[in-house]
Formats: structure tokens, sequence, C-alpha cells
């Protein structure tokens, strides 16, 4: 029995010891949705397509070997920027199983949670309860998939109403393809690098490798011996630093960034309204010069900021230095701001020679000796681009030109209405701040949902069809019986 079926029967895939993959070991070549990427969006998906008992026949392909959300950033402390609620269905459906507070029931720490008077969890517990949630779905996804291209399947009349979808396997190189006549992109982002870093090698990691980069590189170091410099001015960068001047004491460590200082993130209720999932259709509804004014209005929230809190620890962190040195250039923790990375050179003995300028002078600072440089700089939200080359044809105007409903534009008479491609997290620019964020998940996965399977019978699933108001109720989750 499919593993949608099983869920929407109350078994669990992971509980009722079936673990024949149905979907993942290609018995299956035709489906109604195969969904690229199965991280929070790909899983907001899963989870609506459940609750809502869509009868589809789905794949989720995942490059990566496990569920993984954000694994180099999920340092010790760390918690969230969003509250909890926010989660995987809460704001589409409370009742779901799938909410965050009914992970804590199934883990047996409601209470204990509860307890802790906050709305912001641990990191890692998020990420627990996405792992927990992804479980559920284990028959559904191939992981090791890395999708090399979509491309339209043999045209009817010229009219194309299914789409190729082609990946590898990461561990054999076997390549397989399946056909789907919706097809969802929801590959996250590609960590971005400064130019002059692109092509320096292992002395230079991103902040999504940050944690792997600990483990592995610097023990190897001498911390009396070893310079690191973290470029960035944002969240992530700033954590970081946090990380590295508490776990290497005695090492030198500088935070580059070309701001004036580190600047706190705007999350008052107000400004926050932003990322309400009601006002993506007033946001898309406005031209693109308004768009893009909102946007930069807004970049405060989510863009080069840092939480205050964060802040002004590290501030108590520098003035701690400060109390017992007056003298900042002899401090081993800094934070060098106006600080623009222009160059980056190799020396003999492997370590880094950096030159930065700053934009306000153009005056030039060089800094040698650096052994490790961690980047925060954010990510691209492109390589969707790529995959669809070979359907790029096909598009009425550009790779980023989408519906309301994350659709994307066809030319007209070029691909049937009941078949289409649809992208997740790369919307911004159409869809607003909140585009790559989780505070629109559990929403955005339902109205996709009903999007794609709102009309009419699946051709291959399980032929039950959907009711004639839209879609059906779920069937409850009673036989799931967690444990720890």
């Amino acid at each position: 029995m499919p593993t949608a079926s099983l869920i929407a029967q109350g078994e669990s895939p992971i509980m009722n010891g079936n673990h024949e993959n149905h979907y993942g070991d290609h018995e299956a070549k035709d489906f109604d949705l195969v969904c690229i990427g199965f991280g929070p969006a790909s899983l907001a998906i899963a989870v609506a397509l459940h609750d809502l008992a869509v009868p589809a026949k789905a794949l989720f392909l995942e490059r990566q070997p496990q569920f993984a959300w954000h694994a180099g950033m999920l340092l010790p402390g760390a918690r969230m920027q969003i509250s909890f609620l926010k989660d995987l269905a809460t704001f589409r459906d409370p009742r779901s199983y799938f909410t965050f507070l009914n992970y804590l029931k199934c883990k047996n720490r409601l209470e204990a949670f509860t307890n802790l008077g906050t709305f912001l969890p641990l990191r890692e517990e998020f990420n627990d309860y996405l792992t927990w949630a992804a479980g559920h779905f284990t028959d559904q996804v191939q992981y090791g998939a890395e999708v090399t291209s979509v491309a339209p399947a043999e045209a009817n009349h010229n009219i194309v109403g299914s789409w190729h979808v082609t990946f590898q396997d990461r561990d054999s190189g076997h390549t397989s393809t399946v056909t789907a006549q919706h097809v969802v992109i929801a590959l996250g982002g590609t960590p971005r690098l400064p130019r002059s870093l692109e092509q320096v090698g292992p002395r230079v990691v991103h902040s999504s490798q940050y944690l792997s980069a600990v483990s592995t590189l610097l023990p190897r170091l001498d911390p009396a011996d070893t310079r690191l410099a973290v470029i960035g001015g944002g969240q992530s960068a700033a954590e970081i630093f946090d990380d590295l001047t508490s776990r290497y004491r005695e090492a030198n460590i500088t935070l580059f960034t070309t701001a004036s200082a580190l600047r706190p993130s705007d999350d008052s209720p107000f400004v926050n309204e932003i990322f309400d999932p009601n006002v993506v259709s007033s946001f898309y509804d406005l031209n693109p010069e308004a768009r893009n004014y909102t946007i930069a209005e807004n970049r405060a929230t989510n863009y080069s900021v840092v939480r205050t809190p964060l802040l002004e620890h590290l501030y108590e962190k520098l003035y701690q230095q400060r109390l017992h040195c007056p003298d900042e250039q002899a401090w081993p923790h800094k934070i060098a701001t106006l600080s623009e990375l222009q160059d980056v050179q190799t020396k003999a003995d492997g370590r880094l020679s950096l030159t930065f300028s700053n934009p306000r002078s153009l005056a030039k600072t060089q800094v040698d000796g650096v052994d490790l440089v961690i980047v925060g700089t954010g990510y691209t939200r492109n390589a969707h681009e790529q995959i669809l080359q070979k359907a790029k044809h096909l598009l009425s105007s550009t790779f980023g030109d989408v519906e309301r409903n994350y659709r994307l534009k066809m030319m007209d008479g070029r691909v049937s209405p009941s078949c289409g491609i649809w992208l997740q997290g790369c919307c911004e620019a159409s869809h607003g701040l909140s585009d790559s964020l989780l505070s629109i998940l559990a929403v955005r996965g339902g109205e996709l949902v009903k999007s794609i399977f709102g009309k009419g019978p699946l051709p291959n699933g399980n032929k039950k069809g959907i009711s004639s108001n839209g879609i059906p109720a779920r069937e409850p989750l009673n036989a799931i019986n967690e444990q720890n």
C-alpha cells in the first residue's frame, strides 16, 4: 500500500514495520507530483497533502543523504528567531498532527517546554521537530538524489501534459527518470561567497558548513597561534563569532563587516506583520517598483541584522576585554567595522593574507596569517534555473515570472492547464520577504496543494478523486503511537 494511504489511515511508515520504499526504488515511474528538494518547504507540502487527505502519488527528491535543516548552524544554545507557532501546520490547521505542540506531546516534553515560558525554542529542538515530521514520509522520499533536469515529456498536439524529472544517485552515480504531471522546485539557497574567496580552497568555509569545520579543521590548530576571520554582518556571522570566541579564548578572532556597526533586527509586532501569510497577496498585486521599495524598506527585518540580545551579549564580551586591557589592538577578539574584503592571497605556509578596504576613506588594511575564514554572507536562490534549461523555451518570460500560486508562467497554448511547475523559496521579488522563511510555510503549503489538486481526478493516484467542495477532510492519525 502506498505510504500516502498508510498515513491517511493512521499508520506510521516508521512505526508499522513496513520499510519497503514503494516510490524511492523506482518501481513506480509516473507520479502526480514530484517535489525537488525535501527541506521545510517541501515537508510543509507533504504535511498539507496528508492533512487535506489528497490521494496524490507523490515523490520527494533530496540531494542530502538524510533530512537536515541548517545542520551547520545548530549551535549550542542558539534559539529560533520566530515563534514555534510558525511551524509546518498551525497557521493552516492548528488541529493537525504535525504541529510543534503535538511533537512536544509525542516526545513527552509539552509540560516542561511550557515551563520555559518562551515562544522561541532552541534551534536544535526545532530541527528535531522537522526531522520527526519528515520521518513520517520516509517512503515517499528518495535521499541522495540530485536532480539534473526537468524537461517536457512528449506533447499531445504540441501541448505538454507532463514532465520528465531526471536525477542521479549520488552514491552509485546511477541516473533515473520519472514522469510527473506537476513539479515543485524547492531547492533552498546556494551558499554565496564573496568573489575573491570563491577559488581559495579549504581554508574558506561558508556558515552552512560551520559546525563541520569546527569539528574537523580547528582541533588541528594551536589556539595560541591561530588567527580566524569571520566575514559578515548578519545573524549567522554574529553567532559564529560568539561561538568561536567561546570555544577558542586564546585564538585571535576578528569579525569583519562592511557596515559601520552591527545593527539590530526589527522584530517589533507592527513590522512583523509583513511576514503574515495574508500579506503575500497584497504584495504580489503591487507593481514592480512598489515591490522593490517595500523590500528595501523592510530589509532590516531579515538582512544583515542581528537580534538585540545577541548584540548586547557580544558588546559585553568586548567590554570584559576592555576591563582587563585598555588597548583594543591587543584584544584577541575584535569586531572590525567598515571593512570590505578586496583581495585574498595564499602564502607559502598555506595561510591566507586578506586585504580590506574602508568603503568611506578607501584606506587599505592587510591581515596576514589567517588560518581559516568563515563566511556568513547568505545565499543565492537561482539553482532552479539550471535544472529548467530544457524547459526554458516554454516559459512566457523569465525563470522568476510566477503566478500568485507560485506556478511558473508558460507560453499560451504550450502547456496543459492540468500540468505545471511551481517554485518555492526563490520568489522574494514577487511574493515578498517571507518567501524564503518559515513564517508562511504552513499556509503556503496548503495553498499550493489546493491550487494543484483542487479539481478533477488524479491520473496516478488511487482514483478516489476529490470531493465536490474541493478537498476532502483528512482521516486522523489515531494509530500512531510515538515513543520517547
